[in-house]
């Protein structure tokens, strides 16, 4: 088989303030942005690298969801336990510095994990966690 991962969604809770943080901070390109009912997708990816994307997707379209489930959904965003995705780097210390720099809220500052990476953390405006590991 030859698979690919083409897309992974991450909620988002503030289309504009996503835009900030994955278009201004972190260079993604936006690839499609497409508003219904008051809602908006955002497809951004890396910049060169066109079969890879984020989706930021508005969590309370999903359908079947409670109005319970909504609300929970809603909390773990907020503590950061809903979303999260593992970015890549080969300066990690420079990206850290320009996060940093950001408005973007530092979980962890770059560290060698006992498993063999050296890594950071950093939360995005709707919470998610992302981590950004230096590529070695």
């Amino acid at each position: 088989m030859d698979i690919t991962i083409n897309a992974s969604f991450l909620p988002q809770d503030d289309p504009e303030a996503a835009l900030a943080f994955y278009r201004d901070t972190l260079g993604f390109e936006v690839r499609n942005d497409v508003g219904y009912n008051g809602m908006r997708w955002i497809t951004v990816g890396p910049v060169g690298q066109p079969g890879t994307s984020i989706v930021l997707y508005p969590p309370a379209a999903t359908p079947g969801l409670t109005d319970d489930e909504r609300r929970t959904i809603t909390e773990m965003m907020a503590k950061g336990s809903f979303g999260s995705i593992l970015l890549a780097t080969k300066d990690l210390d420079g990206s850290f510095e320009q996060l940093q720099a950001s408005d973007a809220e530092v979980v962890q500052e770059p560290t060698d994990q006992p498993y063999g990476v050296r890594d950071c953390a950093f939360r995005d405006p709707a919470g998610n966690m992302v981590r950004l590991q230096e590529l070695r």
